[in-house]
C-alpha cells in the first residue's frame, strides 16, 4: 500500500470516526435536559412562548402596528429589554440560526415596587453540550462591551457590560439553556429554584399550557396572582377591577398570530382559583346566552361587560349552592339578605330573581349631556317584561311605605323614570363589580330593565334608543364582534377612542397633558374584546385587538361623532356672547338635574359664576328661571311650569339693558 493510499484512509478514519462521534453527541448520548418553563422564577406576571424567535421577531418587528408604536416613548421604554437584546444578537442571526427553531421564552416580573424586568430563555438543546458556544460570545462583541464572570451557588454567571448604556446584561448556562436578563436578581431567582420550578410544575398552569396549543407565533401565559402589582406599574391606586381579576383567576393561556389585516386574534384558556367567591364558577355551571343588550347600548359606549348564562335562576342556584360549601361566607350572605327582605316585606327570589332573563351588562358610556361625567348603567335583561314591571313597581311601593325615601316617577319621552334605594342590594348579587349601584333609578327600555345612580345617564340611553344610534346599528361593532362566539359567559368590549374622550374629560392638567400626547397611540386600536365560554373545569378564551392607523379612526363619523363639547369650551370671560346673535334668544338649551328630588337646580361657570339657575318639581323645569353672562350680569329670566314656558320673560344684552320681551300662554 502506498503512503498517498495509507494518508487517504487514516483521513476517512478520522472523518468516520468523527461523524459517529458527532451521531452519538446529539443523538445517542444521554440527555439531561431541563425544561425552559422549569427556570422562569415564580413570581412572573407573564410568560410569552415562541418556537421559532428569529422569524417571529422579524415578523414582528415589520408589522405596521409595532412600527407605530415605536414612535411613542412610552411603549418605546415599555419594550427597552427587548431592544436592547435584539441590538445585541439581531445581526449575529447566524448565532441563532445555528440554534434551529428552538423555543424562546421571555417573561416579566416585578422586581421592586413600580419596577419590571424581563428575563430569557433559550432552548439550546444537545448543542449547549458545546463548550465553543460559550466562548462564541467573544466574537459577537464589539468595543462597547466587557465580558466578565462570575459564580453563584455553583453555577456561572457571564456579565456583559455595556460600556455607552452603563448596563449589564446577564447570562447564565443552565444545562441546556440559556437565561438572560439585565436584573441580576431574575438570574439568580432562576438558579435558586433549579431543583424545586414553581410554574412549571403548578398543576392549575400544565392544565392551561396543555391546551392552549402550539401552532401559532406565539403563547402567552398570564399568572393572575401578579397581575394587580404589574397594573399599579401604570396607575397610582391598585384597580378594584384588576384586583378582582387577581384574586378570582389563576392561569390564561393564549396562542395568537398576527394576521394580515392588522386584527390580532388570541385564543386559549383561563382556570378559576378555588378561594373565587363563587360568581365565576357558578358562571361556568350555567352555560351561555347570545348577547343581546347591544341593541339598546349606546354608539357611546366606552366599556361593555356582559355575563351570560342559560338563565337566571339557574345561575343563582348554583351560586347558592357554591356559597353553601363556605359556612361562614354564606351565613353572612344569607343574614343580608333576610335583613333587605324583613325591612321591605319583600322576597327577593319571587320580587327579583323570578323576572331576570338570560343576560347581566354592564355600560360605561360618554355622556350626551354632561361633559366629564363617567355615566355607568347596569342592564338586566327581562325574561317577561310585564312580570318585570309588576314586581319593580311592587318593591318601590314597599321602599315608600318603609323608608323615608320619597320621589314621584317622571316620564321622559313617554318612559317611566323611577327611583328604587335598596342600599346594598345589588353589591349582594356580585360583590364589589356592582357596588356603584346603591340607590338606583331605573327605566323598562324595550324587555330590558336599566339601573342608574344618575337619572341623566337613563335620559341618555333613552334618547340614543330613540335615534337608533346604538351598538347594533354601528358597522364597526357589528364587524367586530363577529370575530366573537354569538353566546359566551363573559364578553367585555371596548371601544377605545370614546374611552380615551372619557379618559381625557376626567383627567387632571397634567395627566390630561400626557393622554393628549399620546393619544395616536391610544386610538390606533379602535376596539378591544375577550370572550370566556365553559370547557369543562375551565374557561375557553378568546382576546380579538383591532388595529387602525390613527388617521382612519380619526376620519371614521362614529369619532367624529365624539367632538360633543369643543365649542363650548371656547366661551369665556373675555369675550362673551351676544344674545342677539340667537335666533331665539328664549329657546333655553336643556337642563339635566342629577337629583330629582331637588327643588332647585343650579349650573356654574367653571369660575364659579353662576351660569343657570331654575325651580324643579319631580325632576321637571317649575317656578322662576334665571341665566347669567360669564361675569355675572343677567341674561334671561322667566318662569316654568311643569316644564313649559308661561308669563312674561326678559332678555338682557351684556350691558344688562332690556332688549327683548315676550309673554307665553298660562
Amino acid at each position: 500500500m502506498t503512503l498517498r493510499k495509507k494518508i487517504l484512509y487514516t483521513l476517512l478514519a478520522v472523518f468516520i470516526a468523527g461523524i459517529g462521534y458527532m451521531i452519538y453527541f446529539f443523538y445517542l448520548a444521554p440527555s439531561a435536559n431541563l425544561q425552559s418553563i422549569y427556570l422562569i422564577p415564580k413570581d412572573a406576571v407573564f410568560v410569552v412562548e415562541t418556537q421559532k424567535p428569529v422569524d417571529n421577531w422579524d415578523k414582528i418587528r415589520e408589522s405596521e402596528a409595532w412600527n407605530h408604536l415605536q414612535q411613542n416613548d412610552y411603549f418605546f421604554e415599555l419594550t427597552e429589554s427587548i431592544h436592547k437584546m435584539d441590538t445585541i444578537f439581531h445581526n449575529k442571526k447566524k448565532l441563532f440560526q445555528l440554534f434551529g427553531t428552538r423555543s424562546l421564552f421571555f417573561s416579566v416580573h416585578m422586581y421592586k415596587p413600580k419596577e419590571y424586568g424581563i428575563f430569557y430563555v433559550i432552548d439550546l438543546k444537545r448543542i449547549a453540550k458545546l463548550k465553543l458556544l460559550r466562548n462564541y460570545l467573544n466574537t459577537i462583541l464589539d468595543d462597547t462591551y466587557s465580558l466578565s464572570r462570575r459564580e453563584y451557588h455553583g453555577k456561572e454567571i457571564i456579565e456583559l457590560y455595556d460600556k455607552e448604556s452603563r448596563e449589564t446584561l446577564y447570562l447564565s448556562f443552565i444545562k441546556n439553556q440559556l437565561i438572560a436578563s439585565y436584573v441580576h436578581t431574575l438570574i439568580e431567582a432562576s438558579i435558586d429554584q433549579i431543583g424545586e420550578p414553581f410554574i412549571g410544575r403548578n398543576l392549575d398552569f400544565i392544565e392551561v399550557k396543555k391546551k392552549t396549543g402550539y401552532d401559532d407565533m406565539f403563547r402567552l401565559y398570564l399568572q393572575h396572582d401578579y397581575l394587580d402589582d404589574y397594573a399599579h406599574y401604570f396607575t397610582n391606586e391598585k384597580t378594584p377591577l384588576i384586583k378582582t381579576l387577581s384574586e378570582n383567576f389563576l392561569f390564561s393561556g393564549f396562542s395568537f398570530d398576527l394576521a394580515s389585516n392588522n386584527t390580532m386574534t388570541a385564543k386559549g384558556f383561563t382556570s378559576i382559583s378555588e378561594n373565587n367567591l363563587g360568581y365565576l364558577k357558578a358562571l361556568q355551571q350555567s352555560g351561555t346566552s347570545k348577547r343581546s343588550i347591544p341593541k339598546i347600548a349606546p354608539k357611546r359606549t366606552a366599556f361593555y361587560l356582559s355575563f351570560g348564562f342559560d338563565s337566571f335562576t339557574e345561575l343563582y342556584t348554583n351560586f347558592l349552592q357554591i356559597q353553601q360549601k363556605k359556612p361562614q361566607v354564606f351565613k353572612a350572605y344569607d343574614e343580608q339578605q333576610q335583613a333587605i327582605e324583613k325591612l321591605l316585606k319583600i322576597r327577593i327570589k319571587d320580587n327579583f330573581i323570578s323576572w331576570i332573563g338570560n343576560e347581566i351588562g354592564i355600560l360605561q358610556i360618554q355622556s350626551s349631556i354632561v361633559r366629564g361625567q363617567n355615566d355607568m348603567a347596569l342592564i338586566m335583561k327581562t325574561s317577561d317584561v310585564e312580570k318585570a314591571k309588576t314586581n319593580l313597581a311592587f318593591v318601590q311601593k314597599q321602599i315608600k311605605k318603609r323608608t323615608p325615601v320619597k320621589f314621584k316617577s317622571i316620564n321622559y319621552k313617554d318612559y317611566p323614570i323611577h327611583f328604587m334605594s335598596i342600599k346594598g342590594f345589588f353589591k349582594l348579587f356580585f360583590g364589589n363589580l356592582f357596588k356603584a349601584f346603591d340607590k338606583p333609578y331605573y327605566t323598562i327600555i324595550d324587555n330590558f330593565v336599566v339601573f342608574s345612580d344618575k337619572p341623566n345617564t337613563l335620559k341618555s340611553i333613552i334618547d340614543t334608543y330613540i335615534e337608533k344610534e346604538t351598538l347594533n346599528s354601528s358597522e364597526d361593532f357589528q364587524h367586530f364582534n363577529a370575530n366573537f362566539k354569538a353566546a359566551s359567559s363573559l364578553f367585555a368590549y371596548v371601544n377605545m377612542p370614546v374611552l380615551y374622550e372619557n379618559m381625557l374629560s376626567l383627567a387632571d392638567k397634567t395627566t390630561k397633558k400626557q393622554i393628549q400626547k399620546n393619544k395616536d397611540f391610544i386610538i390606533c386600536f379602535p376596539q378591544i374584546g375577550f370572550q370566556l365560554t365553559p370547557a369543562n373545569d375551565l374557561f375557553k378564551s378568546k382576546l380579538v385587538v383591532d388595529y387602525q392607523s390613527a388617521d382612519i379612526v380619526k376620519s371614521k363619523e362614529q369619532f367624529k361623532d365624539l367632538q360633543l363639547f369643543g365649542p363650548l369650551l371656547k366661551t369665556t370671560t373675555a369675550k362673551m356672547p351676544n344674545i342677539l346673535d340667537v335666533k331665539d334668544v328664549f329657546d333655553v338649551a336643556p337642563l339635566y338635574p342629577d337629583d330629582l328630588n331637588a327643588n332647585e337646580y343650579v349650573k356654574k361657570y367653571k369660575s364659579g359664576v353662576t351660569h343657570v339657575e331654575v325651580g324643579l318639581k319631580d325632576g321637571l323645569k317649575h317656578g322662576r328661571y334665571y341665566e347669567y353672562y360669564p361675569d355675572g350680569v343677567l341674561k334671561i329670566k322667566g318662569r316654568y311650569r311643569k316644564d313649559k314656558r308661561v308669563g312674561v320673560w326678559r332678555a338682557y344684552d351684556v350691558e344688562g339693558e332690556q332688549i327683548k320681551r315676550m309673554r307665553f300662554k298660562e
